[in-house]
Order: structure tokens, then C-alpha cells, then sequence
């Protein structure tokens, strides 16, 4: 960015981001602190830009300067994600001043996110299992990408961040430098996207176990970048095969929509035509749509907004607490559920925990740890002993292996069977 004695700088933002104004435009970013701006200390991945974070209203902002041309096509690429629905960082700014010098770019901070090699880095010694699922997540990741006509370009598991959304992991595209938002892509696109994927992985994890001092089994690592593609088209074969069965066998196609509904893909429309002249074979074909059933459903029955994580935890609870009240409406065991277990258990984490928090992941989290307990306690222990743990910042003894603890989060995810027993009353 220019000096003071430069042009003017010109900015374009987001009506959320006017408090923004304020900041000293006129020095170039890597000239500010916290002396001379609301910069935050925060850890950041590696960039080869001058990456600051700042405070400014009752947000956080990433502010990164990189030269205009690129600043303006990342701009433009995750505007097009943000409309297409795509787990990125939303676009909130730039900042320019001589057109063929730098611009900044500004983004909202994800906040309650935490850098991939953090994550793994936190992880104990043989947690393959959990690294199993972080590494679940970003092949769900890849596909989300490519279903909606994203190609990374630059698959680096450093421009991406995790959030928890519920018990399982949701990346977040932070750097889109290299990303290219098409129509569609091609098989070949998405192979190049998968192989590129696959080197950086296997790469990240050789590099984080010598910065660790950790012993490194080649043939492990390789196994773990095999599985990331593995996922990767089970899931892709998944949401795209057309099944054939007889016409007298046409309600399967229910059954494949309710698959699909479990992967927490919603579907808009399903299609089914006849194979060959006049034979019996019907194909079906699936239109699908977004990946937030779960959380669509949730939307429907009670009105919370929460990611499809999240949500697919809170049904299950709603599930159980609908099973003990069989002579109850759908409508009056919302409600009893939403007065009686969700909003006191919330009124008491935020009275346990204050400051700004995700509320439902807390609660998400209050029914896995009181799972666990009442596991050890041979008894359910009720919702006041797992808020006690959770507001000491900690987890039950015994629970890690289950959760797969780190200093960052707890990173886990109970099977179906698991979410049906979280209450019978």
C-alpha cells in the first residue's frame, strides 16, 4: 500500500465492514502493530504475504496485501463461492490505491478455527483413528469443491482452517488464490485437484512428524493419503451412480434418497426411466442438492439456523426425547424438547461459561461428555456434572480415546448407535 505521501487508497466494503474506515489506509500493512492499529496476536499459517488481523466494530477481519490483479481475482473467486454455498471465508473487501501496485484484501476471521497442522500437531501419539477423521473431512471437503465447480487449483491443507460442527470437523477455504470457479469440471480437473491433494498431504504429515520428533512409518502415511482418496470416491460414486433394479422393485429409489439424506445431502428430485425397448429395468437418477438435510429438517421443526453437523446431533436428540413420549405430537415434542432440555441446559452453559461462544456446539458437546460420564458412572449423571467438566476446560478421564482430545478441541464422532442412547428422558 502506498505512504502517506502516496495517492489516497480507495476502499470498497461491505456495509459490515464499514468500521474498517478507520484503520491507517495510508501505511502499508506490514508496518502495523497493535500501537498503531487494532491488530490481534494470533497464530497464522504460512503466507507468503503480509498477513495482518485486526478488530474493528464487534468483528475480526484478515487483512492480507498481494498485488491488485491478484487481490481482485481472489476477490471475484470467493464471491462466487460464497453465492454458490462453498465452505470458504466470505469475502468482505479491498483496499487499493495505485493500480499496478498491491491491494488488500480483507475477509472475516474465522474465528474457533485452528490451522490443520495445529489440529494434527495436538493429536496424541497413535491417533491415527482421529487423523482418520480430519482427513475424512477434507476428502468431504474436495467433493463439496467440485460439486460446485471449484477447482483448487492448489490443494495445500494450509489454506485451510477447521471448525467443529457438532462431533465432526468442517475445513474452511481460507486462500483462494489458485482457485477457479467454473460451470463444472471436468473428470480430468478433478483427478489433477485429487493427485495434488495427495502429494501435499503425505508431504504436511512427513514434515509435522520430523518438526514433532516423531517416528514415521512410510507405509502408514501412504495408507492415510490412500484413504483421503478412497473417501473421496466413495463419496463422489455415491452422490453420481445411477442404479438400475426392476420396475416392480421402483420403491428402492426411497431407499436411495434416505442414503443420501444420511450422507446429509438433500435431494431435489429423483428421475426414473426405462432401460432399453420396452424391457423391465428402470435407472434412476438423483438431483442433489445441498449438503444441510440435517440441518434443513432441524430449520423446519424448530427454527434453529446450525450447521449439519450440529444439527444431525441435536435430531438425535430430539429423536430420544420424541421415543419417551410416544402420545406426544411431532409439534408438542419440539416444543417440550426446545423448553424443557435445550434452552435450560443452554441457559446454564452460558452461565457457566460467559463470552462471546457457539452455544449449540457447547450443547453439542454437553451431550457427548455426559454420555461419557454417565458411561463410567454406570448411571446417567445428569446435564450440572457435564457442564462442570466442560466449564473447567476439560474432559473425563478415560474419555480422550473416544473423543480424541487435543489442547485444541475434542475431535470426534459417536456412532449412530451412540446418538440414540444420549437420553431417554
Amino acid at each position: 500500500m502506498a505512504r502517506s505521501t502516496g495517492p489516497t487508497p480507495c476502499l470498497r466494503l461491505r456495509a459490515t465492514a464499514s468500521p474498517l474506515v478507520a484503520l491507517p489506509w495510508r501505511e502499508p500493512l506490514a508496518a502495523w502493530s497493535p500501537q498503531s492499529a487494532p491488530v490481534l496476536d494470533v497464530a497464522l499459517g504460512a503466507s507468503r504475504h503480509v498477513v495482518r488481523v485486526v478488530q474493528a466494530g464487534d468483528r475480526t477481519w484478515a487483512l492480507k496485501e498481494l498485488p491488485r490483479w491478484a487481490a481482485e481475482r481472489e476477490h471475484a473467486a470467493l464471491e462466487a463461492m460464497r453465492r454458490r454455498g462453498v465452505p470458504a471465508v466470505r469475502p468482505a473487501g479491498l483496499v487499493t490505491a495505485d493500480p499496478g501496485g498491491n491491494a488488500v484484501l480483507i475477509t472475516e476471521y474465522a474465528c474457533d478455527s485452528v490451522l490443520w497442522r495445529t489440529l494434527l500437531a495436538d493429536l496424541p501419539d497413535g491417533g491415527e483413528v482421529h487423523r482418520a477423521r480430519v482427513h475424512e473431512a477434507v476428502a468431504v471437503f474436495l467433493v463439496d469443491l467440485h460439486r460446485r465447480g471449484v477447482f483448487w487449483g492448489d490443494c495445500s491443507l494450509s489454506n485451510l482452517l477447521f471448525r467443529r460442527d457438532g462431533q465432526v470437523l468442517q475445513p474452511l477455504l481460507v486462500d483462494a488464490e489458485t482457485a477457479e470457479v467454473r460451470p463444472s469440471l471436468t473428470d480430468g480437473q478433478r483427478r489433477h485437484d485429487l493427485e495434488i491433494l495427495q502429494d501435499n498431504l503425505a508431504a504436511g504429515l512427513l514434515d509435522l512428524a520430523a518438526e514433532l520428533h516423531r517416528p514415521v512409518d512410510l507405509e502408514q502415511v501412504v495408507d492415510e493419503v490412500r484413504g483421503v482418496s478412497a473417501e473421496y470416491a466413495r463419496l463422489w460414486e455415491a452422490l453420481h451412480a445411477e442404479p438400475t433394479f426392476p420396475f416392480v422393485r421402483r420403491l428402492d429409489a426411497v431407499a436411495e434418497v434416505g442414503r443420501l439424506n444420511e450422507l446429509g445431502y438433500a435431494v431435489d428430485e429423483i428421475q426414473l426411466t426405462g432401460v432399453g425397448d420396452g424391457g423391465d429395468e428402470v435407472r434412476l437418477h438423483t438431483v442433489v442438492a445441498h449438503r444441510r438435510h440435517h440441518a434443513t429438517e432441524l430449520q423446519r421443526l424448530t427454527g434453529l439456523q446450525v450447521g449439519e453437523g450440529q444439527a444431525t446431533v441435536l435430531l438425535g436428540d430430539l429423536r430420544s426425547h420424541r421415543l419417551a413420549r410416544p402420545a406426544m405430537s411431532e409439534p408438542e415434542v419440539t416444543r417440550s424438547w426446545l423448553e424443557q432440555v435445550l434452552r435450560p441446559a443452554v441457559d446454564r452453559l452460558r452461565a457457566a461459561m460467559p463470552g462471546p461462544r457457539d452455544l449449540v456446539q457447547d450443547y453439542c458437546d454437553l451431550l457427548e461428555v455426559r454420555w461419557l460420564l454417565s458411561e463410567q458412572a454406570g448411571r446417567d449423571v445428569g446435564d450440572e456434572a457435564a457442564v462442570g467438566v466442560l466449564a473447567a476446560g476439560g474432559i473425563p478421564s478415560g474419555a480422550a480415546a473416544e473423543l480424541g482430545h487435543t489442547r485444541a478441541w475434542t475431535v470426534g464422532r459417536p456412532s449412530a448407535s451412540t446418538q440414540e442412547r444420549r437420553r431417554t428422558a
